[in-house]
């Protein structure tokens, strides 16, 4: 297991142990009407694993070489830097069941690490990018990064809704 998949599995064991426990009504329950309950923030994080599985696979048949330096993505982690969800991750407003979620997440990260398994040489992630719709064209090895940067910024935000329950 290399670094990525380390913090990818590390991260998501985090994310599994905050939500298992939470009953089905505080899983849904919205708090301000424009805010995500905890269900819509896991259904987000299952949508950016598909986007991002997909943005890995179009970067490696389109071969765009990277054309700037690194963009420090700890800026995703530091939660007074509000960012609006791009229109298509946008979650579901159907309410959600936690073990529905619970198995959603694991299919979207199994599929994200299959697409992952599929790169033979590793290195060409740090010279192919894919425009990210926040943060500009970012090399594939970042979009792995960001993957479980973003999912820990939205732990914290977990845990923040599950104080108010």
């Amino acid at each position: 297991m290399d670094y990525f998949e380390e913090n990818l599995a590390k991260t998501r064991a985090t994310l599994l142990n905050e939500i298992s426990s939470i009953r089905d009504e505080d899983f849904n329950r919205r708090f301000e009407q424009d805010k995500w309950s905890i269900a819509q923030v896991c259904h987000h994080l299952v949508i950016i694993d598909t986007l991002f599985a997909k943005a890995i696979v179009h970067g490696l048949k389109q071969l765009n070489p990277i054309d700037k330096e690194y963009i420090p993505i700890q800026y995703v982690a530091d939660r007074s830097n509000k960012i609006q969800a791009p229109e298509i991750s946008e979650p579901s407003p159907e309410p959600f069941q936690v073990q529905q979620i619970i198995q959603m997440l694991h299919d979207s990260r199994h599929n994200f690490l299959v697409v992952l398994s599929k790169v033979e040489d590793r290195a060409i992630l740090k010279t192919v990018a894919v425009k990210h719709p926040v943060l500009g064209h970012l090399p594939l090895d970042q979009w792995v990064e960001l993957l479980y940067v973003h999912e820990q910024r939205h732990i914290e935000q977990i845990q923040e809704l599950k104080a108010r329950c």
